[in-house]
């Protein structure tokens, strides 16, 4: 894993307008690794020591892949909790083919091949790393005190599509031994998403298995998994997940079964017909299979909907992010 690292950033000016479809503004900061370079937006330069900051938050953005629109919401939530000066904010943000045309950007760059990188998946250029695995690379560097001498916790979050990244990233990386050495905690912080991946064939809407066969695949399952998730059992994977720091976010007016940006599937209308049932069912599951009882939590966010801004910045969104 520590060959991932090549820990080099270099900022460049790549913002640039886009069309109706693709990423508007390209972030500027840069993680060298051999696989090639993630683009990602951040809060302060890590390319220097900061034994200032003693939490790192990531957060993951969604579908738009509008990484500095969720750098802004994680520095606004910092900001009005009383922690950005303490707090490093990393937005990773996952290309995919047409932004690097679109752009004219460089090969070195890594892309996914449309929504793949939700799932976990190879990047289709320049090397076959997944998602997650850029993720592991992140973590890896903060790992580094030399450069993070203060540092206590890294909170990874996400909302909508960035949340199904961050649970299915909590359910399948590994322990993160470099954190564990370094006395640095790891929590996840999940708002908003479409859908969860169960661990068994129970779902908690009827519905026929034979005119839904995918229901059960990777992500909404664990059938077919990825590669980077391809190794540890079934059983496995649950136990690690059931010891995981997680807070499930919730906005309590996210309520549309109709909303343009919901999985509409019919693997995701197994779990539910809107996002804050389909949270619930999902918490009240590992509840029931955990009856010894889990180090997550649901938390509900009054009077909003399905807006990452406003989850993140509600009193609950700040409680969550910087307990």
């Amino acid at each position: 894993m520590r060959r991932l690292l090549a820990a080099l950033l270099c900022l460049g000016s790549l913002g640039a307008q886009a069309g109706e479809h693709g990423v508007k503004v390209i972030s500027p900061g840069r993680l060298e690794l051999p696989a090639g370079e993630l683009a990602l937006g951040l809060s302060q330069d890590w390319r220097q020591p900061l034994p200032q900051v003693q939490r790192v938050l990531i957060i993951v953005h969604g579908r738009l892949r509008n990484a500095q629109t969720y750098l802004h919401s994680g520095e606004t939530a910092a900001r009005q909790a009383g922690k950005d000066t303490t707090t490093l904010v990393i937005a990773p943000q996952f290309l995919n083919q047409d932004d690097i045309a679109r752009h004219h950007l460089p090969d070195s760059l890594l892309r996914w091949q449309g929504n793949a990188w939700m799932a976990g998946e190879p990047a289709v250029g320049p090397h076959a790393l997944s998602s997650y695995a850029a993720l592991d690379a992140i973590l890896l560097r903060l790992g580094e005190r030399q450069r993070f001498p203060a540092l206590k916790e890294i909170v990874v979050a996400g909302h909508s599509g960035g949340a199904q990244v961050v649970q299915r990233y909590a359910l399948t990386s590994g322990k993160h031994a470099e954190l564990q050495q370094a006395g640095v905690g790891l929590r996840f912080v999940i708002a908003n998403p479409s859908s969860y991946a169960y661990f068994d064939a129970w779902r908690p809407v009827a519905f026929d298995p034979a005119t839904c066969p995918g229901f059960n695949r990777w992500k909404y399952g664990l059938e077919q998994r990825p590669a980077y998730a391809a190794r540890p059992s079934s059983q496995q994977l649950e136990r690690n997940y059931a010891k995981r720091d997680i807070t499930y976010l919730l906005g309590q007016q996210d309520t549309d079964p109709q909303h343009p940006a919901l999985d509409k599937s019919c693997a995701a209308q197994a779990q539910g017909a809107y996002r804050l049932v389909r949270g619930h069912n999902y918490f009240d599951y590992l509840r029931k299979r955990h009856p010894q009882g889990l180090h997550q939590r649901l938390v509900e966010v009054p009077g909003v909907g399905h807006d990452g801004d406003k989850m993140f910045t509600s009193a609950e969104g700040q409680a969550a992010l910087f307990r």
